[in-house]
């Protein structure tokens, strides 16, 4: 655990204000939902509610079963890190923050396919990596409200995604999304 040096008293409510540059920092907005946890030693822990979380396993064998037969890469995302991936980007994907530019294209709940060349590409995780080739991006809705994306990654430059590759990412989507309410 590291140490920011900020202090904040609780007020008559119970109440405790995050400073707004942790906030901004860890991405917290109003409305996000927060997990509280208590150690022994009176240690209390926040941490970002992931309702993705509960399907991390699953989550796995369904990127696992989809990069085999597809061939791609593949990485399922809550909307803060890769949770699941598979097809040669587990090591460089699992468990990486995402990049803003995707964050928002999964808010805005759209569904995109893209090469580097094109201005429609968007970078996957925050910090920079190799990118791949050719993606196709889905956003998982589960009633109503995004919890993440399905993203199908190229292996090399001569794979070209299309309508098939579009319909994989939503089914997929769709599939877990709905792996959700139940």
């Amino acid at each position: 655990m590291k140490a920011t040096g900020i202090t904040r008293k609780i007020d008559e409510l119970g109440r405790i204000v995050i400073p707004k540059e942790i906030r901004r920092t860890l991405r917290i907005r109003e409305g996000t939902p927060l997990e509280i946890f208590t150690e022994k030693n009176g240690e209390i822990i926040l941490r970002k509610y992931s309702p993705m979380g509960e399907l991390v396993a699953f989550a796995q064998q369904y990127a696992d079963s989809l990069a085999q037969t597809t061939g791609m890469m593949v990485c399922i995302t809550d909307l803060e890190q890769v949770i699941a991936a598979a097809g040669g980007a587990k090591k460089d994907y699992l468990g990486k923050a995402i990049s803003e530019k995707l964050d928002q294209q999964i808010e805005d709940r759209m569904q995109s396919q893209a090469v580097p060349e094109e201005k429609k590409y968007v970078p996957i995780l925050k910090e920079p990596v190799a990118e791949k080739y050719a993606q196709t991006i889905c956003p998982i809705i589960c009633q109503g409200d995004v919890i993440g994306s399905v993203v199908l990654l190229a292996k090399d430059a001569r794979t070209k995604m299309g309508e098939l590759e579009k319909k994989l990412s939503y089914c997929a989507a769709g599939f877990l999304g709905r792996q959700m309410e139940e």
